[in-house]
């Protein structure tokens, strides 16, 4: 059968607080092409600095609050949520995040929404027995799972999802955001070190205080900014003081104008101890900056090694401050990194290429044989 002019697309969101999922899908709702798609968008809670960006693009935005998923007012919450889908004619849904997942992916089958796709953007860090569980259990009401690295697929794989039911579609980034990073920066001494992540511990931003305190002697005049809020904050401030770094850490807090501090800085650090596939990483490669980070998950995926960034061993803050010296000392070896690293991005990794896969993986989904055409039919509409 034939799809309607525009397909109902409902995308599932905790909140809008800045973050890494939240830019991702922030961004899909607004690029997704307006003529084939119609963009709902579904919340837990709907406040967050990036509510005015989705709500500029979305046809709608529904919060359906909760307070924990044992309680009984949660079976309300997920009815009204399944005749919200079924009101709005919801051919699509899209959840985000655990919660999303463990709510919106049962709710949607229950509303008979013929496209349930559910998301994998993590590896787990801080996740307990019963939460992973409980995802296992809502990730049966999926049509697909979306991993965004090749680590995360293999996450969902050792859980037990079929291969056939996953598909991996990598972070974007707005490349065009980044001018081009050329070799004039081996002519200058390097003074910024950034990094970019909420203060949450799978981040492990200690590991950064501490070879910035190794760093600090032989690099007096080196900078390091720390970029994002969390709830380490206090206690990573507290860290510095008493390390003696309050003259070489700052914390910036939440900021709009990341591409900017990117561009400014020479070198970039990522200490984390899990990451799935960090737009940060991503992000700072597209501002032609050298990338030194832990290898794990989807860093190992997204950096070659010695080519486009450079990969430690995590928890090591010896190993990460050797690396960081090695840039710091060898700048035209640093600027070569990230001339290629830039380079590399803007081939493979595009907000336009993430939102072109989603769009297909939609269509492919309503146009499956597996889908009944009644059901396509009554969830467009017609």
């Amino acid at each position: 059968m034939n799809l309607p002019p525009q397909v109902s697309v409902a995308v599932f969101l905790t909140r809008f607080e800045p973050g890494g999922t939240e830019r991702q899908m922030t961004e899909l709702v607004r690029r997704l092409d307006p003529s084939r798609f119609r963009v709902h968008v579904a919340c837990f809670e709907k406040r967050g600095a990036w509510l005015p960006r989705v709500a500029e693009r979305a046809a709608s935005i529904a919060e359906f609050p909760i307070r924990g998923f044992a309680r009984p007012a949660t079976l309300g919450a997920l009815l009204a949520f399944a005749r919200w889908c079924r009101r709005e004619r919801i051919a699509v849904l899209q959840t985000c995040d655990l919660y999303a997942n463990v709510f919106g992916l049962p709710g949607a089958a229950l509303a008979g929404v013929p496209v349930r796709i559910g998301s994998r953007r993590e590896l787990n860090p801080d996740k307990s027995p019963g939460q992973i569980r409980l995802q296992r259990l809502a990730y049966r009401c999926a049509t697909t799972v979306v991993a965004n690295s090749a680590a995360a697929r293999h996450i969902l794989l050792e859980e037990g999802l079929a291969s056939r039911s996953i598909a991996v579609i990598p972070n974007g980034v707005d490349a065009g955001a980044y001018p081009d990073r050329d070799t004039i920066a081996a002519s200058r001494p390097a003074r910024t070190i950034v990094t970019v992540a909420n203060l949450r511990p799978e981040k492990s931003h200690e590991v950064l205080i501490a070879a910035a305190a190794l760093l600090a002697p032989d690099f007096p005049e080196v900078r390091f900014q720390i970029v994002g809020d969390g709830p380490r904050r206090a206690e990573l401030e507290a860290l510095v003081r008493a390390r003696g770094l309050a003259s070489h850490v700052e914390f910036l807090g939440h900021r709009e104008d990341v591409a900017a501090l990117l561009a400014s800085a020479d070198l970039f650090a990522l200490p984390s101890r899990s990451e799935a596939f960090p737009n940060c990483a991503i992000e700072a490669m597209a501002a032609g900056l050298p990338v030194v980070a832990s290898a794990v998950g989807g860093l190992l995926d997204l950096i070659d090694h010695e080519r486009t960034g450079l990969l430690v061993e995590p928890g090591n803050p010896e190993a990460l401050a050797d690396a960081l010296r090695r840039l710091l000392v060898d700048r035209a070896a640093a600027a070569r990194i990230g001339v290629r690293a830039q380079a590399h991005v803007r081939q493979r990794y595009s907000f336009d290429h993430m939102v072109q896969s989603f769009e297909a993986l939609y269509i492919a989904g309503l146009t499956a044989p597996s889908v009944p055409a009644a059901q396509r039919a009554e969830a467009a509409g017609i």
